[in-house]
């Protein structure tokens, strides 16, 4: 038993060494508030508009402040500007007629708080708001030939046709330089999360002019994540089949480029996007699959702006000719389905991998395909959790059984390895010659029930990364006082778990823990009674303690990853009692907890 006892320490020592050995060694850096202050509108020229020299060139463009017959709108004019506004079954806002910016923007389908049906997400926000966060498009020219202007961050458009824009009805909104150039910008939108954005340029100037469309995202200050290393938070975008994740702090320490300042640029040749990502929501620039395009991802210190722009090639748009560019801005919420939908559908390279499936990705994939199925049966995120627990047992059980198998092998042998012992003890090269040869003639692998629990951990991630970012979970019930399977478990054993009438919100998690945490504890107290307590002190007192350290720790976690574990621990419990039976050990689990409190009470 005691080489029972030591694969389930090596387990257990292997698991908290992985999940938090990382979150103790190299703790997130904490995130500062975001400004409460409101921001100014934009000068003209504050968003860089690309490159151009050509297609390809990286040279600094002519900012928009430099530009002539460019009418620019005042402060009062952004905040009292007529808006456009957004219906769809998904979404909510507006889009202002000032630099024809995305800038107000609600999820419908998701509220803010539980219960709470008047306060929907906000995805996006105007720029007089305490976190702005906006999409907005545009041309930038040269200093010779651009026609005498091209719109920007604060130019006010018309608008053309439409009412409102809803998944059906799209609108254009247009804008006469007064030099020659017309500007049009189609907007539709579908019944989920994607932006449709036609810009076109009709040129009477009587020359060619050389014009390069633009679109961008911008976010006001660095916003509050998650803060958890294991999950990314911040830029993301493809670059011909190639993902890359910028965190928000580092965006500051990018090289710095003339006329654009702190900046990470991508030449893409063929297929890419680029955007934000949050734990549930994004928002990414699109272009046409197929189109190069320069991928840039931006921070402006002087008034604290991550980001991120899809800049497309000049165009050269001769005399009485309109020229056309066709991009996409998705801006929801990471519904797996969906953009999945997006990306076989619009042929989006990778889009599904804007999702942060982790390290063993491989392994998550399928996790969620078979979750979401799972779910889709019982109708239950919570019991859809422990479905899938209860499938990735039997799909592990050859392993486990294998490795039960082994350890009962070496038990029967643990009389002859005395023997050996007492005979070579103070000669360790010559015991262990002698110890791997007798395995060897008796067929054992004493690697055989380490192998399984190794084999296991990528396994244990995957689900866990699951559970941690499915939008699924956020807000899920799952019975009785459980309402919101991506919150902590909020019963408390300090009110006896809601049986006196007591507040103790007041409480920190760390204390206060529930009651799905307590029967975590209970039940992997109870998965280590199955064999009697090691004689050695140290490995007794780390079983001893693991149960309850686990308990407090993830106390806090989400309680749909707590009720993972008691599902997991009770599985196992079952799992290694009947395993041992089939090999002739009975299991005295009572006499084990007996035994152990006899032992506590005599020492």
């Amino acid at each position: 038993m005691q080489d029972q006892n030591k694969n389930m320490i090596l387990a257990i020592a292997l698991s908290m060494a992985v999940i938090f050995g990382w979150a103790i060694l190299f703790p997130p850096e904490p995130t500062p508030p975001a400004p409460n202050t409101q921001l100014e509108a934009l000068p003209q020229g504050s968003l860089t508009p690309p490159a151009a020299g050509g297609e390809g060139s990286n040279t600094p463009p002519v900012l928009a402040s430099d530009q002539a017959g460019t009418p620019a709108a005042t402060e009062v004019d952004i905040e009292t500007a007529p808006r456009i506004d957004i219906r769809t079954p998904e979404l909510s806002g507006s889009i202002s007629l000032v630099g024809g910016r995305l800038d107000d923007l609600h999820l419908t389908e998701y509220n803010v708080n539980l219960g709470d049906d008047s306060e929907k997400v906000v995805l996006l926000s105007p720029t007089d708001s305490d976190t702005p966060y906006y999409a907005v498009w545009g041309w930038a020219g040269t200093a010779a030939g651009n026609g005498g202007g091209t719109p920007n961050a604060t130019t006010l458009w018309t608008l053309e046709s439409g009412t409102i824009l809803t998944d059906t009805s799209p609108i254009t909104l247009k804008w006469d330089n007064g030099a020659g150039l017309i500007f049009r910008r189609t907007i539709s939108v579908d019944d989920q999360y994607m932006f449709d954005i036609e810009q076109s340029v009709e040129n009477s100037t009587g020359e060619t002019v050389r014009l390069a469309p633009y679109g961008i995202i911008a976010r006001h200050g660095e916003p509050e994540t998650t803060g958890f290393y294991l999950l990314h938070e911040g830029v993301v975008r493809a670059s011909d089949g190639e993902i890359e994740e910028l965190n928000y702090s580092d965006m500051p320490d990018f090289p710095v480029v003339p006329g654009d300042g702190p900046v990470e640029i991508i030449d893409v040749k063929e297929n890419g996007w680029i955007g934000f990502t949050d734990k549930y929501w994004m928002t990414a620039l699109i272009p046409q699959p197929g189109q190069p395009f320069t991928s840039v991802a931006k921070y402006t210190p002087g008034n604290d702006t991550y980001q991120t722009d899809a800049r497309l090639p000049a165009m050269d748009v001769a005399a009485g000719q309109t020229a056309v560019m066709n991009t996409s801005l998705f801006a929801g919420a990471k519904v797996v389905d969906i953009i999945k939908g997006y990306q076989a559908d619009r042929g989006i390279d990778r889009f599904i991998d804007s999702i942060d499936w982790g390290w063993f990705y491989f392994i998550t994939k399928p996790m969620q395909w078979l979750l979401s199925k799972v779910q889709g049966i019982v109708g239950n995120m919570g019991f859809a959790i422990i479905g899938l627990t209860l499938i990735v047992k039997i799909a592990l059980f050859p392993l486990a059984y294998k490795s039960a198998v082994s350890m009962a092998k070496m038990k029967k042998l643990q009389p002859e390895m005395a023997k050996l012992k007492e005979r070579f003890g103070k000669d360790k090269q010559a015991l262990q010659k002698e110890t791997m040869a007798f395995y060897k003639k008796e067929g054992v692998n004493p690697a055989a029930g380490c192998l399984p629990i190794l084999i296991q951990i990528p396994i244990f991630f995957a689900l866990y990364k699951v559970l941690f970012v499915a939008i699924e979970m956020r807000h899920a019930p799952f019975i009785w006082w459980i309402q919101d399977l991506s919150a902590p478990d909020p019963s408390s054993w300090l009110n006896l778990f809601g049986l006196l009438p007591y507040d103790v919100s007041w409480a920190p998690q760390l204390v206060s823990i529930g009651l799905f945490p307590v029967l975590m504890g209970v039940t992997m107290w109870m998965q280590q009674k199955l064999n009697p307590a090691p004689t050695e002190k140290t490995q007794a007192m780390i079983l001893a303690w693991m149960p309850w350290v686990f308990m407090f720790m993830l106390g806090g976690f989400a309680s749909g990853l707590v009720i993972y574990w008691v599902a997991n621990n009770t599985l196992t419990f079952l799992q290694q009692y009947f395993i041992m039976l089939s090999q002739g050990v009975k299991p005295d689990v009572f006499g084990n907890i007996i035994a152990s409190f006899k032992k506590k009470k005599s020492e």
